[in-house]
């Protein structure tokens, strides 16, 4: 995994597609997102509701060390290849405790030497989960970030008073205040920054959950759906020429009303019409089969990253600027569960060990050719 100190820019030559030319050179930027599935410090945060995750409930220093030694694996080889040795430059992220947890993910000794920076806010969930960002220092510099809070709650619409006794016993009750009736969630946190130079901007998001049911809690989704597409149309308002990656956990599949309507994400590069207009990689591979988690058996793509029109290449030999060329979904041998009754799952936490993740983690490549 060792780089030449020469290469400043990580220079490749691509011979792997016909997309490009064989003379030209260009260099590549992979760019990822990861549930990293409750990785949480082993300190009881009086404030939130982390007791689960603390040496009286037998999470250690030593199963934390354990989950950062298995995180650190995962993303140092995240989107590499034979062509593409360095590990992602930009980092999405969700079911983070805090700014410590990701501080610490940054200084384990395998990913060090990359340089990883930590953007995050603490969100309102009740658990004390959060969204974060991370970022190598060499490439990316932020220039703003804000959090951007997602405010929905309980109507009588969405419950009756049958459903209330199973509600209680749901991750989504933590969360939710009687008085007020508003359910707590992440926050969706915007950073806008220069990849080498070129400003994007990019929307990390982990929706709230199905908890309660998936009927139930669909407006509570779309109405992320909503506040994501309303952050992509006020950053286009400033800039018309914007290029936006929104990505993250969105609990929802490609294809359901959060998506497709709250944000508008296209199938296809040939539906973009306009700046505003999203891309989304991911629902091809859903309709093809691929999965990045699964529950009672059924495998579906909750973790998506996508693009604005922007990063479409409207000649596909200019590649003057950063575009997106492809995306993937990482489950390599190592993260799935070998045998048991979750055999091809995702390798998690279970029995008081730590894994991976429940999740498996995705990314795109951006690419530039260099003159």
């Amino acid at each position: 995994m060792k780089i030449k100190h020469s290469i400043a820019l990580f220079i490749v030559i691509l011979s792997i597609s016909n997309a490009f030319a064989q003379d030209k050179k260009f260099k590549v930027h992979t760019v990822a997102f990861y549930n990293f599935e409750n990785l949480f410090d082993t300190i009881n945060d009086p404030d939130t509701y982390d007791e689960e995750y603390t040496p009286a409930e037998g999470w250690t220093s030593k199963n934390y060390k354990k989950k950062l030694d298995n995180l650190s694996r995962v993303l140092i080889e995240l989107g590499t290849s034979e062509s593409q040795k360095n590990s992602p430059v930009i980092i999405g992220a969700c079911e983070i405790e805090n700014r410590r947890v990701l501080e610490d993910l940054t200084k384990h000794p395998t990913l060090i030497n990359k340089g990883y920076k930590v953007v995050h806010f603490d969100s309102p969930d009740k658990r004390g989960i959060d969204v974060g960002f991370l970022y190598q220092e060499k490439h990316f510099q932020p220039t703003s970030y804000i959090n951007v809070p997602l405010y929905v709650y309980e109507s009588e619409s969405t419950s009756d008073k049958k459903d209330k006794k199973e509600e209680e016993e749901t991750e989504e009750n933590v969360n939710y205040d009687k008085k007020t009736k508003r359910i707590y969630t992440r926050d969706q946190l915007l950073v806008t920054g220069l990849l080498d130079g070129e400003e994007i901007n990019i929307i990390v998001n982990h929706w709230p959950s199905r908890s309660g049911g998936e009927k139930k809690s669909s407006p509570y989704r779309e109405a992320a759906g909503r506040l994501n597409r309303k952050i992509m149309d006020s950053i286009i308002k400033i800039n018309p020429n914007a290029k936006i990656i929104t990505m993250g956990d969105l609990n929802d599949g490609s294809y359901n009303k959060s998506v497709k309507q709250g944000i508008g994400a296209k199938l296809k590069k040939e539906e973009l019409k306009k700046p505003a207009d999203i891309f989304n990689p991911f629902e091809q591979m859903a309709k093809d089969g691929h999965a990045t988690l699964f529950y009672r058996d059924s495998g579906d793509i909750f973790d998506q990253i996508m693009v604005s029109e922007e990063f479409i290449p409207k000649d596909k030999n200019d590649y003057s600027t950063f575009k997106y060329w492809k995306a993937g979904i990482y489950n390599k041998p190592f993260l799935i569960q070998k045998t048991g009754q979750y055999k091809g799952y995702p390798l998690r936490n279970q029995n008081g060990v730590p894994g991976f993740s429940d999740h498996f983690p995705v990314y795109i490549y951006l690419v530039q050719e260099v003159k």
